[in-house]
């Protein structure tokens, strides 16, 4: 059989209208009128307004109205996995969300082991979605894959965390990490410079891998720039609020401080906005491809490898010569099995002839 790969194309010039550039259009209506579902997962300490930021994200109530609760003895030993989901439009597109929740992350005494809650939650929908791949009938896949983690750095000013750091390696080869730090506000512009240095520098130093987005050869300049511009706020510094205040009479989201107000969708403010960008407005679709594509495919791989399953990934066989394997195999083993009744069946008749010639003599 020829390759493929190695018949030269050529390129030939159209002698009139065809149509096919309509292609991007049918994609284009196919997708709204399917709708499209993104997964997110936030992590980091209490107090470090998660809830508040997915809001603000999504300008929308995600969170029900946190109670406050007195401090008991039942609370809880270990880290919470908690999942919110919403069906929300906007201008005839259909999103549903789900947001993973992880409270108690960070909040114990001995924070070892922290991570390995979260970590399992996200292996366990790899395996759920690996189990429906491997059914007959594949029509209806639930994939409720994490496709992006939000991690919230406490805004302390120094490095990262011993935590921070485990957690961050930890899940790195499965999940797309985006860190920020939480409540930017409380530092100065020189702080959150010099914050950002040394976080990288950590990230470096430790070989974690952060989400970062990708260029594409035939992107434009505004792309490029749009993508540097965006690059340079990792990790970004944000600020939520999901409340409107008034600055100078007009009403605009943010925290009204006695000197001053901080408006979260003003960029000289705080990151949020590019964050938002890179999260919601240009990189999701590419969040959801390189966690199917690159992040899912290397678990699965290794999963299959573990399960001693390595002919299923590499396998190249005739579909007609595995079959009549597979009957081979199969008709081996009814045999067996029916070597093995009759063996037992046999047994049973023999012990009863025993037991009625013993009866007899007596």
């Amino acid at each position: 059989m020829p390759d493929i790969s190695s018949i030269p194309v050529v390129k030939k010039a159209l002698n009139g209208y065809v149509g096919f550039h309509n292609l991007p259009n049918q994609v284009h209506k196919k997708s709204v009128k399917k709708g499209f579902q993104f997964t997110l997962m936030v992590v980091g300490e209490s107090g470090l307004g998660k809830s508040t930021l997915v809001n603000t994200l999504f300008n929308a109530s995600l969170y029900p109205n946190k109670e406050n609760r007195e401090p008991t003895l039942d609370s809880p030993k270990t880290v919470e996995i908690q999942t919110i989901s919403a069906d929300i439009e906007e201008n005839g597109v259909k999103l549903k969300l789900n947001v993973i929740d992880t409270p108690g992350f960070g909040d114990f005494v001995n924070n070892e082991e922290s991570w390995k809650p979260i970590l399992e939650n996200i292996e366990s929908r790899y395996d759920s979605y690996l189990e429906q791949e491997s059914r007959v009938n594949r029509k209806k896949l639930v994939d409720t894959r994490v496709h992006a983690c939000i991690y919230f750095i406490a805004p302390t000013g120094h490095s990262l965390k011993p935590l921070d750091i485990e957690f961050m390696k930890r899940l790195a080869h499965c999940v797309n990490l985006i860190p920020v730090i939480a409540k930017s506000d409380t530092l100065t512009e020189d702080e959150i410079s010099a914050f950002k240095s040394r976080i990288m520098e950590d990230i470096a130093f430790h070989k974690i891998s952060i989400y970062q987005p990708l260029t594409y050869e035939n992107d434009d300049p505004e792309t490029l720039q749009e993508h540097k511009d965006i690059v340079s706020k990792i990790p970004f510094a944000v600020v939520g609020s999901d409340r409107e205040v008034d600055s100078n009479g007009t009403k605009v989201r943010g925290r009204k401080y006695p000197w001053g107000v901080i408006n979260v969708d003003d960029e000289s403010h705080c990151d949020f906005v590019k964050l938002r960008q890179m999260l919601v407005r240009t990189h999701m679709e590419e969040l959801k491809e390189h966690t199917i594509e690159v992040l899912y495919e290397t678990y699965r791989a290794k999963k299959l490898i573990a399960s001693g399953l390595t002919e299923t990934i590499h396998s190249t066989a005739n579909p007609l010569s595995r079959f009549e394997d597979e009957r081979a195999a199969h008709e081996q083993k009814m045999s067996k099995m029916e070597a093995e009744m009759k063996a037992v069946f046999q047994q049973k008749v023999a012990e009863k002839e025993s037991k009625l010639k013993a009866s007899e003599d007596e």
